[in-house]
C-alpha cells in the first residue's frame, strides 16, 4: 500500500478533489456515511513522491493508523471535508510508532506491530467522535466484519480512491489473537488497496473497530484485493491510552 510518485503536494489535493467524484474507493466497496465521524485521511509527502493513508479518530486531536505511513511531520497533514465539500487540511503536531514496528519486518520475516498515533496541530472538526476499540479476543474466523477506507479500487490507480467507501469481508484463517485476516467470502475481490493503510476494520454492527489495515494483497499475489490483514486493536489499548498521554503532556510541556 504504498504512495504514488506525483509531481508536487498541490498535484494531490488536486487527485483528492476529483477522487472524491469518483465511482470507487476500497475494492469492491460501496459508499457508507456512517463512518464519515471516525476516519479521516493522513496526507503524506517526500522529496518527488506524495501519497495518503487512512486513519482512525480517537479524540478531536489524535488519529491512528499504520506506523509505516509515517513521515516528518513536516510532511504530514491530516485531511477531510467540511460540511460544504471544502477541502480541510490539518497540520501534524507530533507523531509516535509502536515500539515494536519493524519497518523491514516483511523482508526480515520478523514480528512488528504496524501502529502509530499522529497528534494534529489544532482540533478536528466537531462533527468527528472517538472511535469505540474493541476490548475482546473476536471477531473469529467466518465472522463479518467492516473495513472502511479511502484507497484505490485498483494498485496503483490513486485517482480511483480519496472518497470514503465501506465493505463487508470475513475473518479467516490463520486464527490468530494479534492479527486480523479478511478476505470477501464468496471469493470475490474486495478489499484494501493503496491509500488503506490505517483503514479501521469493524465489528459487524459497524460500532467497534476491531483492528486496522497495515497489509494486502491480490487473490494471486501481489496487489489488492483478495487479502487484508491488519493488527487487532484489543491487545494494544493500553499502549494506545498510554501514547496519547504521552503525545498529549509531550506537547503541553513545549
Amino acid at each position: 500500500m504504498r504512495p504514488r510518485r506525483l509531481a508536487s503536494p498541490l498535484a494531490l489535493f488536486l487527485l483528492l478533489a476529483s477522487a472524491s467524484l469518483s465511482a470507487d474507493a476500497l475494492v469492491g466497496a460501496a459508499p457508507d456515511q456512517r463512518f464519515a465521524d471516525r476516519v479521516a485521511m493522513v496526507l503524506i509527502r517526500r522529496p518527488g513522491e506524495a501519497g495518503f493513508c487512512s486513519a482512525l479518530v480517537l479524540d478531536a486531536r489524535t488519529v491512528l493508523t499504520a506506523a509505516h505511513c509515517l513521515r516528518p511531520v513536516r510532511d504530514m497533514a491530516v485531511h477531510y471535508r467540511d460540511a460544504s465539500g471544502a477541502p480541510i487540511v490539518v497540520p501534524v503536531e507530533a507523531t509516535l510508532a509502536h515500539p515494536q514496528y519493524r519497518p523491514d519486518a516483511i523482508r526480515d520475516r520478523v514480528e512488528s506491530v504496524d501502529v502509530a498515533l499522529v497528534r494534529t496541530a489544532r482540533p478536528l472538526d466537531d462533527r468527528f467522535v472517538g472511535a469505540t476499540l474493541a476490548s475482546d479476543e473476536g471477531p473469529s474466523v467466518g465472522d463479518p466484519v467492516i473495513l472502511t477506507g479511502f484507497g484505490a479500487t485498483r494498485e496503483g490507480d490513486w485517482k480511483s480512491g480519496g472518497a470514503l467507501r465501506a465493505v463487508t469481508l470475513a475473518v479467516r484463517a490463520p486464527a490468530s489473537t494479534v492479527l486480523v485476516w479478511a478476505a470477501d467470502p464468496n471469493g470475490r475481490p474486495a478489499g484494501a488497496c493503496s491509500g488503506d493503510s490505517g483503514a479501521p476494520i469493524w465489528s459487524a454492527d459497524g460500532k467497534t473497530a476491531v483492528a486496522i489495515a497495515a497489509w494486502a494483497q491480490a487473490p494471486n499475489g501481489r496487489g489488492c484485493g483478495g487479502l487484508t490483514q491488519g493488527p487487532r486493536l484489543a491487545p494494544l489499548k493500553d499502549w494506545i491510552d498510554g501514547a496519547r498521554r504521552t503525545l498529549s503532556t509531550a506537547i503541553d510541556r513545549q
